[in-house]
């Protein structure tokens, strides 16, 4: 009788939020509307050359000084409906979804959500991985309180060197199930994955698609501060860890506290279909997947890998693991295409999201410096009410600025092109270093990118661990609270130590 309350129970709390298509929705009608609140403009960019470190000469754009200007041949307010292309309110989901190119932005995520979610349906399928964590389970009683550590220290690492961030959705599909075998929750196997990889992100040293662009941008010296970003990225993962680890002690005692009840219960019962009998198929196909994502890890940090290439690579593992699976008779060729199909059906709802939220910066004009919109307007006028403050709350104030833009612009490299030409001036008149203004870059575009239903791979790591965003922002508030004062505290230490 406990299992049908629990489930009543949790579907009555999502039931009490609006789910992220309903919110995301709400944010589109407000966008529309301040389109004809906010008057369109625009800034003059220039290119200039640069030499990085390696000796190169690369070209780089940047904000011309006082250039901003309104346009007041742009069109004021976007329709209902537009044709011809056009961007209109009811437009939003068609053209945020087609958006971009496939090296990001929307139709780059959103294939490979797809992609590599029909590449696990077909390793899942196979059965070699749950029997594999039932094995484990078996083999790491009396250890299993090492794993949490061991993979939110892992995760962290990769989000503060290669910038790890989608990826983490693959790898959800995993941890998740495995997690909750042992005893813990869905919400659990979100914060050892991609909240730890967000961690590592805010508070990285190295990473080239966040610290190494805005700092080029700023004209600093590339991987410079590098002390002082890492001393916070121990301090921010040693906290995130010790919250996690409380958190999952709490629920593998009393899994009443957990928000996830029915994402737990549809986990638990996918592994009761399978036996654990753990074969020597088993061992190869797990053998084939490990050496798989050795692969994906030597591709991103060697040959820079980004998501065209990582989705080609879980796809060519699929192939292989279904080619294996064939040959020792547990799978026909159909069910192999079946197990594709269906991988990639159950991620289609996250897939949509991320469409639907680039959706938003298209309504607000785009984010093109050089061509009218509002949110460049609203940039502007940000940036001037940042420079009329004193040095220290003009540090915080650039912090949360990063934070709320973030929301718009749920990419670092994106974030930091648009932002970075107007905070890294803004830091020189107002006696900050620019070492702060990428920091504070860091901070509010890492740490907020656990909470907003805008991040792409928020919500496709809630998709596989299948979280309603409204849960998830119920559990995890208090979380970045915390993560937000210490980015504050650091930011004021930083002002201080004149970093």
């Amino acid at each position: 009788m406990s299992k049908p309350l629990e489930q009543t129970d949790d579907k009555a709390s999502t039931q009490s939020m609006p789910d992220a298509f309903i919110i995301l929705f709400v944010i589109i009608i407000v966008a529309s509307v301040l389109t004809y609140i906010v008057p369109a403009g625009k800034f003059e960019v220039e290119t200039y050359t640069s030499t990085s470190s390696s000796g190169e000469t690369v070209e780089k754009t940047r904000i011309v000084e006082d250039s901003f200007s309104f346009d007041e041949n742009a069109d004021s307010g976007v329709p209902l409906f537009a044709s011809g292309g056009n961007i209109g309110t009811l437009n939003y989901a068609f053209e945020g979804m087609v958006s971009g190119s496939k090296f990001g932005s929307a139709i780059g995520v959103v294939a490979f959500i797809i992609i590599v979610g029909g590449a696990f349906g077909v390793i899942t399928q196979t059965g070699a991985i749950h029997n594999g964590m039932l094995r484990l389970i078996e083999k790491t009683q009396n250890t299993e309180a090492l794993l949490i550590p061991i993979i939110f220290v892992t995760f962290s690492l990769g989000g503060a060197i290669f910038g790890m961030g989608e990826e983490a959705i693959a790898f959800s599909i995993i941890i998740v199930p495995l997690i909750v075998a042992l005893g813990y929750d869905a919400i659990t196997g979100v914060l050892i994955t991609y909240v730890a990889t967000q961690i590592g992100f805010a508070t990285s040293w190295m990473n080239p698609f966040s610290v190494a662009i805005a700092q080029g941008i700023a004209d600093l010296p590339l991987l410079s501060g590098q002390e002082y970003r890492m001393l916070l990225w121990f301090v921010f993962t040693s906290i995130g860890l010790l919250y996690t680890w409380r958190y999952s002690r709490a629920v593998k005692r009393g899994p009443s506290k957990s928000l996830s009840k029915s994402s737990n219960e549809y986990f638990r019962k996918q592994q009761v279909k399978i036996e654990a009998n753990f074969t020597g198929l088993d061992q190869l196909i797990l053998g084939i997947f490990a050496l798989g994502i050795v692969w994906v890890i030597y591709g991103v940090i060697v040959h820079a890998y980004y998501i065209p290439e990582i989705a080609t690579q879980f796809f060519a593992i699929a192939i292989v693991i279904g080619l294996v699976s064939w040959l020792g008779k547990r799978q026909t060729v159909n069910e192999i295409s079946e197990a594709f199909q269906t991988g990639a059906k159950e991620l289609l709802p996250a897939a949509l999201i991320v469409g639907m939220a680039k959706g938003i910066i298209l309504i607000l004009g785009g984010d093109d410096l050089d061509q009218p919109s509002t949110l460049n307007t609203m940039l502007f006028y940000a940036s001037n009410a940042i420079g009329e403050s004193s040095s220290y709350l003009s540090a915080w104030i650039m912090l949360v600025f990063q934070s709320v833009f973030n929301f718009f612009v749920a990419s670092g490299s994106g974030q930091a092109a648009i932002t970075m030409p107007l905070m890294a001036p803004l830091a020189d008149l107002l006696g900050l270093t620019r070492q702060i203004a990428v920091l504070a870059f860091q901070l509010g575009d890492g740490l907020s990118n656990i909470v907003i239903p805008t991040s792409a791979s928020l919500i496709g790591c809630l998709g596989v661990a299948r979280i309603d965003w409204s849960i998830w922002i119920k559990f995890v508030w208090k979380l970045f609270l915390i993560l937000f004062g210490l980015a504050t505290a650091s930011m004021l230490i930083a002002v201080t130590i004149n970093y």
